[in-house]
């Protein structure tokens, strides 16, 4: 069994989804493994993974809109609210997305599906630069 990790900057320039499925792709191909299984892991509260179609950019657009409709900047039910109106919101959206992808190795490839690719979703108005830890562990 072999082992390989990495760490994936993401330079966000706000809110939306940043796809980062070539890097991932790329980087497993060098460690040349058959077979085993990728972890990433977002090392933020206020953005998440995604797995998602990366044919049509109008998936992109509804999703973002729909986290903006489940966990509004305008409301007056948040308590944290010290880093800004996005601050919670984003939180919110963090904990429906997820912050962790698990993803199979098959034949040196990852098993994403023909339009699948791999987001960083920014749920902060503001830019940032995000971590994404990665790990894969096969042979």
């Amino acid at each position: 069994m072999k082992q390989a990790v990495r760490d994936f900057a993401i330079r966000t320039h706000g809110k939306g989804l940043y796809e980062f499925t070539h890097d991932v792709e790329s980087w497993v191909r060098e460690q040349q493994m058959a077979s085993g299984l990728l972890t990433l892991f977002c090392r933020h509260t206020s953005a998440s993974l995604v797995i998602q179609e990366n044919a049509d950019p109008d998936v992109q657009t509804d999703l973002s809109r729909y986290f903006e409709r489940i966990a509004p900047e305008s409301s007056r039910d948040y308590i944290h609210t010290i880093e800004g109106p996005d601050d919670m919101p984003a939180h919110i959206r963090s904990v429906l997305a997820g912050v962790q992808l698990s993803i199979p190795l098959i034949g040196g490839s990852l098993a994403l599906g023909t339009w699948q690719g791999i987001y960083l979703f920014e749920h902060r108005a503001v830019p940032h630069r995000r971590s994404v830890a990665a790990h894969l562990l096969g042979e």
